[in-house]
């Protein structure tokens, strides 16, 4: 019996990578195992920034809350305490969104807080 050897199934494997690494900068894009390992670090690289993105928008909706509530005499915690205790159950993303589109309801809402608080 004659030998196995990759042939047709090696040579997509190796195209597949190197289709991945389209783009990539020198070598990286052109040769096997240079692109295979740039192929892997890219796809750990996206894993983890899935996460990241995550945590950076909710940061920056805080940030925008924060700025818009201070305009109102109110800290961010204090605004989120008193939303809390006026029983208004509105994410972040969306208030963030008022904070920037909708000042009046945004500052609707900081009204209800402060009553809620100051009861």
């Amino acid at each position: 019996m004659p030998r196995t050897k990759g042939g047709v199934v090696a040579r997509r494997r190796r195209n597949r990578v190197l289709k991945a690494a389209k783009g990539f900068w020198g070598s990286k894009h052109c040769l096997f195992k240079v692109a295979n390992q740039q192929v892997m670090k890219g796809r750990q690289y996206a894993f983890r920034d899935r996460k990241n993105n995550k945590r950076n928008f909710r940061k920056l909706w805080i940030v925008r809350i924060n700025a818009a509530a201070r305009m109102q005499g109110l800290t961010y915690s204090v605004l989120m305490h008193g939303l809390k205790v006026a029983n208004i159950d509105i994410n972040r993303k969306m208030l963030a969104d008022l904070a920037v589109n909708d000042i009046a309801m945004f500052n609707s809402l900081c009204d209800a807080a402060k009553k809620a608080l100051a009861k």
